[in-house]
This record gives structure tokens, sequence and C-alpha cells, in this order.
């Protein structure tokens, strides 16, 4: 079933497990997450990034998503991952989407929220919920976002205040934060190092009807997602490693088959491998539950 975002975070904050955002730029992709949260009856977020538009636009992929979530025997959310712009969200909208993240991060503070407060106005009017960044999410070299090699030290810098979390998040009403405490898009240059307690404070500092966001899910250990879980993370977005995964065991397969494999077959082989992918994922982010 179609959900938007607050109908399924909010049970998420409330039992201490987190919900999975992941990127699902084609078919075999959809279905296999899909299917994964079906057999392990759990809600599930997918999403179009707006980086992924030139590999197939908003107006082919979101109907698919659509309807898939529709027919899912489970609640399904389908959103806008990173719309920084203006246009782009309006497209999401007219495909229907029913949750929106309008990223304005890279703006100054004041005009990030004054954004996303105008915004957020009229998304409620449409049952839309919003999600926002807070801190600019930083992106490797590797990464469909566009970026080059980060240390640790580098990505401190881009680190969410929690005041002003708590700030941001009271002026634009919005239904969740995405904010940086170590993590970023794309393959880590080194191991990440999460700041815990900074997520325990913006917890703390944000009002609770905003859900606090972890970006960057992928490439980092199990111990640490779930402590920021634990710590109020109820929403984390995944999709770099499992896309890597994947077209690695695709690669081995077409060599193993010595050019035996038809496409249609590659096309299967990856979504059984994408829903067992998937299955693990949700695994770790139900926090032990």
């Amino acid at each position: 079933m179609l959900v938007n975002m607050r109908e399924i975070l909010e049970d998420a904050e409330k039992n201490h497990y987190a919900i999975g955002c992941i990127n699902s730029p084609n078919e075999e992709t959809i279905r296999g997450l899909i299917k994964a949260a079906e057999e392990m009856n759990t809600p599930l977020i997918i999403d179009h990034a707006q980086v992924h538009d030139q590999l197939i636009p908003i107006e082919r992929i979101g109907p698919l998503m659509i309807k898939y979530a529709e027919k899912a025997k489970v609640p399904i959310c389908v959103h806008l991952d990173h719309g920084s712009d203006f246009t782009f969200v309006m497209r999401a909208i007219r495909c229907g989407f029913p949750s929106i993240m309008y990223d304005c991060s890279a703006m100054s503070f004041e005009k990030n929220v004054e954004e996303l407060a105008a915004f957020t106005k009229i998304a409620h009017k449409l049952n839309i919920t919003v999600e926002a960044e807070l801190g600019v999410m930083s992106s490797t070299e590797e990464d469909s976002h566009g970026g080059k090699p980060l240390t640790r030290e580098d990505i401190k810098k881009s680190f969410t205040d929690p005041a002003q979390a708590a700030e941001f998040a009271e002026r634009t009403g919005i239904d969740a934060l995405a904010v940086c405490f170590g993590t970023m898009h794309g393959i880590y240059a080194e191991e990440p190092l999460l700041d815990i307690e900074r997520v325990k404070e913006i917890r703390k500092q944000v009002n609770d009807k905003c859900r606090i966001v972890m970006h960057g899910g992928s490439g980092v250990d199990a111990d640490q997602v779930q402590q920021a879980i634990t710590a109020g993370c109820s929403k984390i977005n995944y999709y770099s490693y499992m896309a890597k995964a994947t077209s690695k065991h695709v690669w081995e397969k077409l060599n193993a088959a010595k050019g035996s494999m038809f496409y249609h077959e590659v096309q299967e082989d990856a979504y059984h491998f994408i829903k067992d992918y998937a299955q693990d994922i949700i695994k770790m982010f139900r926090n032990n539950k």
C-alpha cells in the first residue's frame, strides 16, 4: 500500500528501529526492494534521486514506483531524494509522490528556512510529507552526486549544529530532517566514524514531530548504524554499496557463464540478488527487534 512518510516513521521512532530509504532507478530494483519488504513484513521507502534523472526521468520511473507501492502487501512510501530545485520538486508532485525531500542545504540557513517553511505549508495541505537537510552532506568522487575523496576531518566541517536543527525544525514545520554527523554519499575513502552523541543531542533538541534522518547509510558498519538508530535516527538512506555489490555479482555471473547468459536472465538474477541484499539491510535497521 502507498503511504506517506509520516505514517511509518512515527512507529519507527516509537519502537526504536529505522525505515530504510533506498534508491530505485530501475524496475528490477523496485521489484527486489518491495519483495524483500513483503517477505520481512516491514514498511519501506523507495526513492528517486534528482541526480538519477539523467539515467531515467521521473516521469518514466515514478509511475512504476507508485504502481508497485500501491500493490504491495506492506506500507511503501514513494519519496523524492535530494530534490534541489523547485521545478524538479513540482515534477515529482505531479507524478503523485506522497513524500518530498526539498534540499536547500547549499543555501544560507535563513534562505533554507524560508524555502522549506513556504514549501511545507503547501505540501501539508496536499498530505505530502517533507524532508529537508541541514549541514551539507558530503559526497565522494565515486558517487552519482559528484564529489572528491574525503577524510573524516573533511566530513566534520559540515556537521549539523543541534541548536540550529531545533530552530530549523520549529520554524519550517518539516516532517523529517537529514543531519550530518559522519556519513557521506558514495564509497568511503576511510572507515566512517559517526558522532553518535551529536545525534542524541539533535534528537533531544528537535521537536518530536520531526524525525531524524541519516543519509549515506551504506558502507557504515552495523554496530554504528544501530547506535545511530538508538540515538534517534528513524529513517536511513542506503544505496551506493548495494549498487556496487549488485554490479560485482552480475559481472561474476557473466564471467562464469562465458557468454551463455541472456539479458533477461541477467535482469532476473540481479532482482534476486537485490532482494536478498535488501533483506539484510532491513534486518540491520530493525535494530535487533
